[in-house]
């Protein structure tokens, strides 16, 4: 089967986002991709919870929501968008950082809630507190498509192996890692950590990724890391998109999962132990 890795520079502004996104998931299916797959935050990169406020919308009413499940059905083709950043009905206001997969009939075939809140400081000029603004999921998804058994991760939940392992031993055989990575973790640790997860399951992991300066009309812009990835079972990179938007094509001989799980089949082999 064939993928598409779309690499993204979003903006704060969904609306001005929206059509640069359809053009690329429309060159993909163009291309021959069965399965598309968009980064984390496709609709709005900010890190102003004022703007967010602004221009987010719930489930049931966001925009890009709505054209991407018309463009999944239009094109006939498998759509993961990787996550939106959307309102919610939580009494203290937070927002859903939630990843949707799309079936060839428009439809929603999968919800994930990103589990893992990027909680961080990365540098004395760098601070993350996603939990501020967003509230963290609480189950982990698989999405069992005609394609392919399919785990839904996104971003920081990439640091945690036992959400991957559970993916893993559940049967998926692609995992999708959609990503808005900094810069400086990017350069450190993302390929290192993609590579180590598709080992440790033996599955196919995709990471779609957004790229460079995000314009902000409100707020300090941010940046992020890019090289969209798709790493096979085995460990080796298969796709690298570097650090433009655009599209990065990959095909995927799913005979790998189960001949990297045949080899070393460490899904298996868990023992009980006490401590530390």
């Amino acid at each position: 089967m064939r993928a598409a890795l779309i690499q993204l520079t979003s903006s704060d502004d969904p609306e001005a986002n929206s059509p640069v996104t359809r053009d690329h998931v429309r060159a993909a299916a163009e291309a021959g991709a069965e399965l598309i797959l968009t980064p984390e935050v496709t609709n709005c990169v900010s890190a102003s919870r004022t703007r967010q406020a602004q221009v987010l919308r719930h489930e049931d009413d966001d925009p890009t929501l709505a054209a991407l499940r018309e463009d999944a059905a239009a094109l006939g083709r498998w759509l993961l968008i990787g996550s939106l950043a959307l309102k919610t009905h939580d009494a203290d206001g937070r927002f859903a950082n939630r990843s949707f997969l799309i079936g060839p009939d428009g439809e929603i075939s999968a919800r994930y809630d990103k589990i893992h809140m990027f909680d961080v400081q990365v540098s004395e000029s760098e601070t993350y507190r996603e939990s501020a603004g967003f509230r963290p999921g609480t189950r982990a998804v698989l999405a069992d498509t005609p394609l392919a058994k399919i785990g839904l991760t996104v971003c920081y939940d990439l640091r945690f192996p036992h959400l991957y392992r559970a993916l893993g031993k559940g049967g998926a055989q692609i995992i999708t890692v959609p990503a808005a990575f900094s810069p400086v973790t990017g350069a450190a640790h993302w390929e290192s950590l993609l590579r180590a997860r598709a080992i440790e399951t033996g599955a196919f992991v995709l990471a779609p990724a957004q790229t460079g300066e995000h314009a902000a009309s409100w707020g300090k812009p941010r940046k992020t890391h890019g090289h969209s990835l798709a790493v096979a079972p085995w460990g080796e990179v298969i796709a690298d998109a570097g650090t433009e938007p655009g599209v990065t094509l990959v095909d995927l001989d799913l005979a790998q999962v189960e001949a990297a799980r045949r080899k070393v089949p460490s899904l298996t082999h868990d023992r009980p132990f006490d401590g530390p």
